[in-house]
Protein backbone atom coordinates (compact mmCIF):
# COMPACT_ATOMS: atom_id res chain seq x y z
CA UNK A 1 0.00 0.00 0.00
CA UNK A 2 1.22 3.50 -0.82
CA UNK A 3 -0.29 5.51 2.04
CA UNK A 4 -2.25 4.54 5.14
CA UNK A 5 -4.16 7.31 6.89
CA UNK A 6 -4.90 7.07 10.62
CA UNK A 7 -7.32 9.66 11.92
CA UNK A 8 -10.64 10.56 13.46
CA UNK A 9 -13.49 8.86 11.62
CA UNK A 10 -16.02 11.68 11.58
CA UNK A 11 -19.21 12.15 9.57
CA UNK A 12 -19.22 15.74 8.28
CA UNK A 13 -22.59 17.48 8.44
CA UNK A 14 -22.44 20.62 6.28
CA UNK A 15 -24.80 23.57 6.88
CA UNK A 16 -24.88 27.19 5.69
CA UNK A 17 -25.36 29.81 8.42
CA UNK A 18 -25.11 33.60 8.79
CA UNK A 19 -22.55 35.39 10.98
CA UNK A 20 -25.17 35.90 13.73
CA UNK A 21 -25.42 32.15 14.27
CA UNK A 22 -21.67 32.02 14.99
CA UNK A 23 -21.88 34.94 17.46
CA UNK A 24 -25.06 33.77 19.22
CA UNK A 25 -23.55 30.33 19.88
CA UNK A 26 -20.26 31.74 21.23
CA UNK A 27 -18.22 30.16 18.44
CA UNK A 28 -14.96 31.55 17.05
CA UNK A 29 -15.12 31.80 13.28
CA UNK A 30 -12.72 29.58 11.28
CA UNK A 31 -11.75 27.39 14.23
CA UNK A 32 -12.81 23.98 15.50
CA UNK A 33 -14.61 23.63 18.84
CA UNK A 34 -14.81 20.28 20.58
CA UNK A 35 -18.10 19.36 22.24
CA UNK A 36 -18.02 16.86 25.08
CA UNK A 37 -21.76 16.89 25.72
CA UNK A 38 -23.74 15.04 23.06
CA UNK A 39 -26.99 16.86 23.96
CA UNK A 40 -25.40 20.28 23.65
CA UNK A 41 -24.06 19.24 20.24
CA UNK A 42 -27.49 17.96 19.11
CA UNK A 43 -29.13 21.21 20.27
CA UNK A 44 -26.93 23.18 17.83
CA UNK A 45 -28.21 21.02 14.99
CA UNK A 46 -31.93 21.40 15.77
CA UNK A 47 -32.64 24.57 13.76
CA UNK A 48 -30.25 23.94 10.90
CA UNK A 49 -30.88 22.75 7.38
CA UNK A 50 -28.37 20.04 6.43
CA UNK A 51 -26.90 20.54 2.94
CA UNK A 52 -24.76 17.41 2.79
CA UNK A 53 -23.30 14.58 4.92
CA UNK A 54 -19.92 13.05 4.03
CA UNK A 55 -17.53 10.46 5.55
CA UNK A 56 -15.03 13.01 6.74
CA UNK A 57 -12.23 13.67 9.16
CA UNK A 58 -9.12 15.55 8.09
CA UNK A 59 -6.84 12.66 7.12
CA UNK A 60 -9.74 10.67 5.64
CA UNK A 61 -10.36 13.62 3.28
CA UNK A 62 -6.69 13.54 2.21
CA UNK A 63 -6.81 9.76 1.71
CA UNK A 64 -9.90 10.02 -0.51
CA UNK A 65 -8.10 12.70 -2.54
CA UNK A 66 -5.13 10.35 -2.98
CA UNK A 67 -7.47 7.53 -4.02
CA UNK A 68 -9.12 9.78 -6.62
CA UNK A 69 -5.65 10.40 -8.08
CA UNK A 70 -5.27 6.63 -8.56
CA UNK A 71 -3.11 5.72 -5.54
CA UNK A 72 -3.59 2.54 -3.50
CA UNK A 73 -4.56 3.80 -0.05
CA UNK A 74 -6.16 2.71 3.21
CA UNK A 75 -7.59 4.24 6.36
CA UNK A 76 -7.91 3.33 10.05
CA UNK A 77 -10.46 5.20 12.17
CA UNK A 78 -12.85 4.13 14.93
CA UNK A 79 -16.62 4.14 14.39
CA UNK A 80 -19.52 2.51 16.21
CA UNK A 81 -21.93 0.00 14.67
CA UNK A 82 -24.69 2.58 14.16
CA UNK A 83 -26.29 4.55 11.30
CA UNK A 84 -23.45 7.06 10.96
CA UNK A 85 -20.90 4.21 11.29
CA UNK A 86 -22.50 2.32 8.37
CA UNK A 87 -22.63 5.51 6.33
CA UNK A 88 -18.98 6.19 7.10
CA UNK A 89 -17.77 2.78 5.98
CA UNK A 90 -19.84 2.82 2.77
CA UNK A 91 -18.60 6.34 1.97
CA UNK A 92 -14.94 5.27 2.09
CA UNK A 93 -15.48 2.02 0.17
CA UNK A 94 -17.28 3.95 -2.57
CA UNK A 95 -14.08 6.01 -2.97
CA UNK A 96 -11.90 2.84 -3.28
CA UNK A 97 -10.29 3.38 0.11
CA UNK A 98 -9.51 0.17 1.97
CA UNK A 99 -10.99 0.51 5.46
CA UNK A 100 -8.99 -1.38 8.10
CA UNK A 101 -11.42 -1.32 10.99
CA UNK A 102 -14.07 -3.82 12.10
CA UNK A 103 -16.85 -1.86 13.72
CA UNK A 104 -18.80 -3.03 16.74
CA UNK A 105 -21.38 -1.44 19.01
CA UNK A 106 -19.52 1.06 21.22
CA UNK A 107 -20.65 3.01 24.31
CA UNK A 108 -20.34 6.25 22.34
CA UNK A 109 -21.84 6.90 18.88
CA UNK A 110 -19.83 7.48 15.69
CA UNK A 111 -18.23 10.93 15.72
CA UNK A 112 -19.71 13.82 13.77
CA UNK A 113 -18.60 17.32 12.84
CA UNK A 114 -20.94 20.17 12.13
CA UNK A 115 -19.35 22.36 9.46
CA UNK A 116 -20.90 25.82 9.47
CA UNK A 117 -20.23 27.74 6.26
CA UNK A 118 -20.74 31.52 6.53
CA UNK A 119 -21.37 33.86 3.54
CA UNK A 120 -17.63 34.71 3.36
CA UNK A 121 -16.92 30.96 2.67
CA UNK A 122 -15.11 30.51 5.99
CA UNK A 123 -15.93 27.34 7.87
CA UNK A 124 -16.39 26.98 11.60
CA UNK A 125 -16.40 23.45 12.94
CA UNK A 126 -18.18 21.96 15.94
CA UNK A 127 -17.03 18.41 16.61
CA UNK A 128 -18.46 15.70 18.81
CA UNK A 129 -15.74 13.04 18.61
CA UNK A 130 -17.90 10.22 19.96
CA UNK A 131 -16.09 6.92 19.70
CA UNK A 132 -13.52 8.32 17.19
CA UNK A 133 -11.62 9.91 20.08
CA UNK A 134 -11.39 6.57 21.89
CA UNK A 135 -9.06 4.94 19.36
CA UNK A 136 -6.52 2.67 21.08
CA UNK A 137 -3.50 0.56 20.17
CA UNK A 138 -5.66 -2.53 19.50
CA UNK A 139 -7.48 -0.62 16.75
CA UNK A 140 -4.20 -0.09 14.87
CA UNK A 141 -2.76 -3.02 12.92
CA UNK A 142 1.09 -3.23 12.97
CA UNK A 143 0.98 -5.49 9.90
CA UNK A 144 -0.96 -2.97 7.79
CA UNK A 145 1.35 -0.15 8.94
CA UNK A 146 4.50 -2.11 8.05
CA UNK A 147 3.09 -2.85 4.59
CA UNK A 148 2.49 0.87 3.86
CA UNK A 149 5.15 3.12 2.36
CA UNK A 150 3.97 6.10 4.43
CA UNK A 151 1.50 6.59 7.26
CA UNK A 152 -0.32 9.91 7.49
CA UNK A 153 -1.53 11.07 10.91
CA UNK A 154 -3.54 14.07 12.08
CA UNK A 155 -2.91 16.28 15.11
CA UNK A 156 -6.65 16.13 15.88
CA UNK A 157 -6.20 12.47 16.83
CA UNK A 158 -3.45 13.08 19.38
CA UNK A 159 -4.63 13.02 22.96
CA UNK A 160 -3.34 11.75 26.28
CA UNK A 161 -4.10 8.13 27.16
CA UNK A 162 -5.33 5.59 24.60
CA UNK A 163 -5.01 7.76 21.42
CA UNK A 164 -1.38 8.54 22.33
CA UNK A 165 -0.65 4.80 22.63
CA UNK A 166 -2.25 4.22 19.21
CA UNK A 167 -0.10 7.06 17.80
CA UNK A 168 3.11 5.66 19.35
CA UNK A 169 2.40 2.16 18.03
CA UNK A 170 1.75 3.53 14.53
CA UNK A 171 4.94 5.61 14.49
CA UNK A 172 7.16 2.82 15.87
CA UNK A 173 5.99 0.40 13.13
CA UNK A 174 6.02 2.86 10.21
CA UNK A 175 8.46 3.09 7.32
CA UNK A 176 7.86 6.84 6.98
CA UNK A 177 5.61 9.19 8.96
CA UNK A 178 3.77 12.28 7.72
CA UNK A 179 1.52 14.34 9.98
CA UNK A 180 -0.67 17.40 9.79
CA UNK A 181 -0.68 19.73 12.81
CA UNK A 182 -4.44 20.12 12.07
CA UNK A 183 -5.49 23.22 13.98
CA UNK A 184 -4.14 26.14 16.01
CA UNK A 185 -6.07 25.10 19.15
CA UNK A 186 -4.65 21.59 18.76
CA UNK A 187 -1.11 22.95 18.62
CA UNK A 188 -1.65 25.15 21.67
CA UNK A 189 -3.13 22.27 23.67
CA UNK A 190 -0.31 19.82 22.89
CA UNK A 191 2.66 22.11 22.14
CA UNK A 192 5.53 20.18 23.86
CA UNK A 193 4.33 16.84 22.45
CA UNK A 194 3.89 18.20 18.91
CA UNK A 195 7.30 19.87 19.03
CA UNK A 196 8.88 16.57 20.03
CA UNK A 197 7.08 14.79 17.16
CA UNK A 198 8.17 17.40 14.59
CA UNK A 199 11.79 17.35 15.76
CA UNK A 200 12.25 13.63 16.38
CA UNK A 201 9.53 11.44 14.87
CA UNK A 202 8.10 12.88 11.65
CA UNK A 203 9.56 12.69 8.16
CA UNK A 204 7.04 15.17 6.73
CA UNK A 205 5.18 17.87 8.68
CA UNK A 206 2.19 19.73 7.20
CA UNK A 207 1.08 22.97 8.86
CA UNK A 208 -0.40 26.33 8.06
CA UNK A 209 1.56 29.47 8.94
CA UNK A 210 -0.40 30.13 12.16
CA UNK A 211 0.12 26.59 13.45
CA UNK A 212 3.87 26.35 12.86
CA UNK A 213 4.44 29.92 14.14
CA UNK A 214 2.62 29.07 17.37
CA UNK A 215 4.39 25.71 17.72
CA UNK A 216 7.87 27.22 17.77
CA UNK A 217 6.72 30.61 19.17
CA UNK A 218 8.27 32.38 16.19
CA UNK A 219 8.14 36.18 15.88
CA UNK A 220 8.16 36.08 12.08
CA UNK A 221 8.24 33.67 9.15
CA UNK A 222 12.00 33.77 8.71
CA UNK A 223 12.27 32.10 12.15
CA UNK A 224 10.02 29.31 10.83
CA UNK A 225 12.39 28.89 7.86
CA UNK A 226 15.47 28.79 10.13
CA UNK A 227 13.87 26.24 12.47
CA UNK A 228 12.85 24.02 9.53
CA UNK A 229 16.30 24.14 7.93
CA UNK A 230 17.87 22.79 11.12
CA UNK A 231 15.54 19.77 11.16
CA UNK A 232 16.80 18.33 7.88
CA UNK A 233 13.30 16.94 7.23
CA UNK A 234 10.46 18.01 4.99
CA UNK A 235 8.33 20.83 6.42
CA UNK A 236 5.42 22.01 4.27
CA UNK A 237 3.65 25.25 5.18
CA UNK A 238 0.53 26.73 3.57
CA UNK A 239 0.34 30.54 3.81
CA UNK A 240 -3.11 31.52 2.48
CA UNK A 241 -2.78 34.21 -0.23
CA UNK A 242 1.02 33.95 -0.03
CA UNK A 243 0.95 30.41 -1.43
CA UNK A 244 2.88 27.48 0.03
CA UNK A 245 6.48 26.79 1.04
CA UNK A 246 8.40 23.55 1.53
CA UNK A 247 11.70 23.46 3.40
CA UNK A 248 13.86 20.39 2.86
CA UNK A 249 17.30 20.54 4.42
CA UNK A 250 18.79 23.87 3.42
CA UNK A 251 16.58 24.22 0.33
CA UNK A 252 13.41 26.30 0.12
CA UNK A 253 10.73 25.71 -2.51
CA UNK A 254 7.72 27.96 -3.15
CA UNK A 255 4.43 27.81 -4.99
CA UNK A 256 2.00 30.68 -5.63
CA UNK A 257 -1.76 30.49 -5.14
CA UNK A 258 -4.00 30.19 -8.19
CA UNK A 259 -5.62 33.52 -9.10
CA UNK A 260 -9.24 34.49 -9.88
CA UNK A 261 -10.90 31.54 -8.17
CA UNK A 262 -14.54 31.65 -7.21
CA UNK A 263 -14.23 30.56 -3.59
CA UNK A 264 -17.33 28.82 -2.26
CA UNK A 265 -16.17 26.96 0.86
CA UNK A 266 -12.69 26.61 2.41
CA UNK A 267 -13.49 23.23 3.99
CA UNK A 268 -10.84 20.68 3.11
CA UNK A 269 -8.37 23.13 1.53
CA UNK A 270 -5.52 21.91 3.77
CA UNK A 271 -6.60 18.26 3.52
CA UNK A 272 -6.59 18.30 -0.29
CA UNK A 273 -3.35 20.26 -0.37
CA UNK A 274 -1.75 17.44 1.66
CA UNK A 275 -3.29 14.86 -0.72
CA UNK A 276 -1.81 16.57 -3.77
CA UNK A 277 1.60 16.98 -2.15
CA UNK A 278 1.75 13.36 -0.96
CA UNK A 279 0.62 12.15 -4.40
CA UNK A 280 3.62 13.94 -5.88
CA UNK A 281 5.92 12.63 -3.18
CA UNK A 282 5.05 8.93 -3.56
CA UNK A 283 5.19 9.24 -7.33
CA UNK A 284 8.69 10.75 -7.09
CA UNK A 285 7.93 14.23 -8.38
CA UNK A 286 10.25 17.11 -7.37
CA UNK A 287 9.40 19.05 -4.19
CA UNK A 288 8.35 22.04 -6.32
CA UNK A 289 6.01 19.81 -8.37
CA UNK A 290 4.59 18.34 -5.13
CA UNK A 291 3.76 21.86 -3.94
CA UNK A 292 2.12 22.65 -7.27
CA UNK A 293 0.01 19.48 -7.15
CA UNK A 294 -1.08 20.38 -3.62
CA UNK A 295 -2.02 23.89 -4.73
CA UNK A 296 -3.95 22.52 -7.72
CA UNK A 297 -6.10 20.20 -5.57
CA UNK A 298 -6.78 22.75 -2.83
CA UNK A 299 -7.75 25.32 -5.52
CA UNK A 300 -10.31 22.88 -6.91
CA UNK A 301 -11.88 21.93 -3.57
CA UNK A 302 -12.48 25.53 -2.39
CA UNK A 303 -14.62 26.19 -5.49
CA UNK A 304 -17.27 23.71 -4.30
CA UNK A 305 -19.13 22.76 -1.11
CA UNK A 306 -17.46 20.14 1.10
CA UNK A 307 -14.02 18.55 1.40
CA UNK A 308 -14.31 16.00 -1.43
CA UNK A 309 -13.64 16.55 -5.11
Amino acid sequence: MKILGIGNAIVDVICRVDDNFITQNNLTKSTMKLFFDENEFKKLLTNLKIEKTVSGGSVANSIVGLSQLGNKVGFIGKVSDDGFGDQYEKGLKKENVEYFYSKKREKLPTGSCLILVTPDSERTMCTFLGTAGKINENDVSSKVIKESEIIFLEGYLWDEGEPKKAFDKAISNANKVAMSLSDLFCVERHKPHFLNLVKNKLDITFANEQEITSLIEAKNFSEVIDFSKQLNKLVVVTRGEKGAVAIYGKEIFESDVKKNLEIVDLTGAGDLFAAGFLHGYINELSVKECLEKGTELSSKVIQQIGARL
